[in-house]
């Protein structure tokens, strides 16, 4: 039996991941270049400089937590493991990638089924 040919929707979405990969991480590289750091006082004081990246921040972390509750709900108990991968992934990486590749994954899994 072949393999189901993914949708163009998935496609949309691996393509979105790697923007999401590309876009957020050239300004990540740069920003740890020059000296940034995840320490939280240091990351938290860069992150709220100004209203606009304060709005920006907190836009991207509250939607990131929306996300992790419903990845944490969505999966089966036996699967928790799973959901832990996709939310660190979610505030490891960025939830420009995870997001999109988490809904690639459900495509593909609903059309094996």
């Amino acid at each position: 039996m072949t393999p189901p040919t993914p949708r163009p929707i998935t496609r949309w979405y691996l393509a979105l991941a790697l923007a999401g990969l590309v876009g957020t991480w050239f300004y990540n590289l740069q920003y740890f270049q020059s000296g940034g750091s995840v320490a939280p006082g240091r990351f938290w004081a860069d992150a709220m400089v100004n209203p606009l990246t304060s709005a920006i921040t907190i836009d991207v972390y509250l939607s990131a937590l929306v996300f992790a509750v419903w990845v944490w709900r969505e999966t089966a108990p036996l699967s928790r493991w799973r959901a832990l991968a996709w939310i660190a992934l979610c505030f490891g990486v960025g939830l420009a990638i995870a997001l999109p590749l988490y809904l690639a994954h459900l495509g593909a899994a609903a059309a094996r089924r």
